[in-house]
C-alpha cells in the first residue's frame, strides 16, 4: 500500500465509475495515512450449508407452530365428545351447551396465552443460551406438551389437553420469537427476506400437515385423536437430530458473547467460505456500537425517539397479521364451509386445499421477497384479502337466496388465503429483526411477539362469539381492519428490501450534517459528481495496477469513507 495520499485522479479512472462496496468511517487529519484492508475478490462460496441450517432450524420449530395451530380443527367435534363423555362419568349428567362451548373456546384460546407466556421469556433465553441452545432446550417443553395432550383421554381428563395445549402455547411462543431471530441471523443480507419468509413456509407447512393428519381418514377419529395431539413431538425429535450439528448464531457469538474464533467458524460453516472478513468486520463494528449504547428495556423502546417508531410500526404489522381474520379461517375453517352449504366430509377436504394453497403461496413469495420487496408485497396483500373479505360477506348472506354463490365463498376463501401468504404471512415476523439494532432488537422481539399472540388469542375468543352474533357478516369487522392497516403500511412503513441493519435504523434517526456515502443510489456515479455532492476533497488510495480496483476516500465534516469503485 501507498504511504501518501494523493489527491490526482486521471481521466482514465474518471470513466465509468461506480460505487460497489460499503463504506467504513474512519476519523483522520491532513496527512495521516488512511487505514483499511484491500477486498480481495472473494473465493466461490456455498450456500449448501446455510440451507442444511435453514431447514435443521424451519422444519424443526416453526413446524410446531403450524402443527399446534391446526390439530384441533377437523377433529374437534370427537373432541367435545370425550369431553361430555369425560363429565358424564364424573357428574352422570352431560355437559350444557354454554359450558361446553366455553371449555372448548377456552381450549382453543388457551394455547395463545402459553403463546404470550412463551414471547415475554423468549428474549431472556435467547439472550442467555443463544439462539440455537433455545430452539434445542425448547424441545423439552414440545416432548411435556405432547406427552399432557397425548395421555388426557387415557387419563379422562380434558383439563390436561387444556393444560397441554398451554404448555404447547408456551413452547410455540419461543420459537415464533427465536426461530425468525436464528434465520435472520445466519442468513446474509441478500437473501434475509428469503430465510425470513422460511418461518412462515413451514408455519404453513404445518398447518397443512395438521389439517390433513387431522382428518376422519386418518387421526382425526375417537379412536387415533391422542395420537393427533402428541404429534407435535415429531419435529422436536427432526430438531435434536439436525439443528444440534448447526452452529450458533455468529452474530450472538461475536456480539453478545465477545467470542470471535467462534463467531467466524461458524460464518465459514454456513458461508462454506474462508472470505468471511467483510461479514466479520461488520459485526465487529455493530459489537462496538452495542458497547457504547445502553442496554434497552420494553420503556427504553417508547422513550426513545428513534426506537419509539420503528416499535409502533412493528406493532401494527403484527396485529395486521392476526386481526386479518387469518386465524378465524385457520380456526374455524370447517365449520365456515360448511355454512356455505358443503357437507361436513367436503368442509375437511377444502380446508385442507386451502393449507395447500396456502403453503404453496408462501413459498412463492419466500421466492420473490428480496426482489419485490417487503412493503409492496404487505400491501397487496392486504388489499387483497380486504377486498375478498368483504365478497366472502356479501357472499355468504345472499347464498340463502342464490345457492350458487356457496362456491364463490369458498373461491373467496382461497384468494384471500393466497393473498395473506403474499404479504401479511410472513412479513411482520422478520421485519421487526430488521427494523432494529442488536441492542433492542431483544425487547422489539418480545413486544412483537406478545402484541400477536394477544391479538391471535383475542381472535380465538372474539370470533366464535361474533360468529353467533352477526352470523354472515362476522368478516365485515375484519375488512374494516384490513382497509386501515393497507392506509397506515402505504403511509408509514419504509421499504428495507436491500438495505443493512444499520441503514434501516438510519431512516428513523434525526438528519444528520452531512450525508453518508450508503445513501447514494446504485447507480454510476462519476468523480465529477462525488465531487459536486460532497462538496469537498476525493482522495485516491494506492494507486491501483493492471486488472485492480482503485479505492477513493470521501471526506466529509471532519470524517472519512472509505468507497471502492470498479
Amino acid at each position: 500500500m501507498a504511504d501518501d495520499t494523493t489527491p490526482l485522479l486521471t481521466e482514465q479512472l474518471n470513466s465509468n465509475v461506480s460505487l460497489r462496496s460499503q463504506t467504513s468511517s474512519k476519523e483522520f487529519s491532513g496527512s495521516e495515512n488512511i487505514d483499511y484492508r484491500r477486498i480481495k475478490p472473494n473465493e466461490k462460496s456455498s450456500k449448501s450449508h446455510l440451507a442444511l441450517a435453514i431447514i435443521a432450524c424451519i422444519l424443526g420449530s416453526p413446524l410446531q407452530i403450524g402443527l399446534n395451530t391446526a390439530i384441533l380443527n377437523a377433529p374437534e367435534e370427537v373432541i367435545k365428545e370425550f369431553y361430555n363423555e369425560t363429565y358424564f362419568d364424573r357428574y352422570n349428567d352431560f355437559m350444557s351447551d354454554s359450558l361446553l362451548t366455553m371449555l372448548w373456546a377456552i381450549t382453543v384460546a388457551f394455547f395463545c396465552v402459553g403463546g404470550m407466556l412463551g414471547g415475554v421469556s423468549a428474549a431472556y433465553f435467547a439472550g442467555k443460551y443463544g439462539r440455537k441452545s433455545t430452539l434445542l432446550l425448547n424441545n423439552a417443553v414440545a416432548f411435556t406438551c405432547a406427552a399432557l395432550q397425548g395421555c388426557s383421554k387415557v387419563s379422562k381428563s380434558f383439563e390436561m389437553l387444556i393444560a397441554g395445549r398451554v404448555v404447547a402455547g408456551i413452547c410455540c411462543g419461543l420459537n415464533s420469537a427465536v426461530a425468525p431471530l436464528y434465520l435472520a441471523e445466519i442468513s446474509p443480507v441478500s437473501l434475509r427476506g428469503f430465510c425470513g419468509t422460511c418461518n412462515q413456509l413451514s408455519i404453513t407447512l404445518g398447518v397443512l400437515i395438521g389439517e390433513v393428519i387431522g382428518m376422519k381418514q386418518l387421526l382425526g377419529t375417537e379412536a387415533f385423536w391422542p395420537i393427533l395431539v402428541a404429534s407435535p413431538a415429531i419435529p422436536a425429535i427432526y430438531s435434536l437430530a439436525t439443528l444440534t450439528f448447526c452452529p450458533e448464531s455468529p452474530k450472538y457469538l461475536l456480539v453478545n458473547k465477545g467470542d470471535d474464533d467462534a463467531a467466524e467458524a461458524a460464518l465459514i460453516w454456513l458461508r462454506k467460505t474462508q472470505d468471511v472478513s467483510e461479514e466479520m468486520e461488520a459485526m465487529r463494528k455493530e459489537r462496538v456500537e452495542l458497547r457504547n449504547s445502553p442496554k434497552f428495556s420494553v420503556m427504553d423502546l417508547w422513550r426513545t425517539s428513534e426506537l419509539r417508531w420503528p416499535l409502533i410500526i412493528c406493532i401494527v404489522l403484527q396485529m395486521s397479521q392476526q386481526f386479518s381474520g387469518i386465524n378465524a379461517v385457520i380456526y374455524y375453517s370447517t365449520s365456515i364451509f360448511g355454512s356455505a352449504g358443503l357437507s361436513k366430509e367436503s368442509s375437511q377436504y377444502a380446508t385442507v386445499g386451502t393449507g395447500a394453497v396456502n403453503v404453496m403461496m408462501t413459498f412463492v413469495s419466500a421466492l420473490i421477497m428480496d426482489r419485490a420487496g417487503r412493503r409492496t408485497l404487505h400491501m397487496i396483500g392486504l388489499g387483497g384479502m380486504c377486498i375478498f373479505s368483504i365478497v366472502l360477506v356479501v357472499c355468504l348472506s345472499l347464498q340463502s337466496t342464490l345457492p350458487w354463490l356457496s362456491y364463490i365463498s369458498i373461491v373467496a376463501v382461497i384468494i384471500y388465503i393466497i393473498f395473506f401468504a403474499t404479504g401479511p404471512g410472513a412479513i411482520p415476523w422478520f421485519m421487526v429483526a430488521e427494523m432494529f439494532a442488536q441492542s433492542p432488537r431483544t425487547a422489539a422481539v418480545g413486544v412483537s411477539v406478545v402484541v400477536n399472540w394477544l391479538c391471535n388469542f383475542t381472535v380465538g375468543i372474539v370470533f366464535p362469539v361474533l360468529q353467533k352474533a352477526i352470523e354472515t357478516y362476522s368478516f365485515l369487522p375484519f375488512s374494516v381492519m384490513l382497509l386501515l392497516f393497507f392506509i397506515f403500511t402505504y403511509m408509514f412503513v419504509p421499504e428495507t428490501k436491500g438495505k443493512s441493519i444499520s441503514e434501516i435504523t438510519r431512516l428513523f434517526k434525526s438528519p444528520t450534517v452531512g450525508s453518508s456515502v450508503n445513501d447514494l443510489p446504485e447507480s454510476d456515479i462519476s468523480y465529477e459528481s462525488l465531487k459536486n455532492r460532497y462538496s469537498t476533497q476525493v482522495l485516491i488510495i494506492d494507486p491501483p495496477g493492471i486488472d485492480e480496483t482503485p479505492e477513493y476516500s470521501i471526506q466529509t465534516s471532519g470524517r472519512s469513507e472509505k468507497v471502492e469503485f470498479q
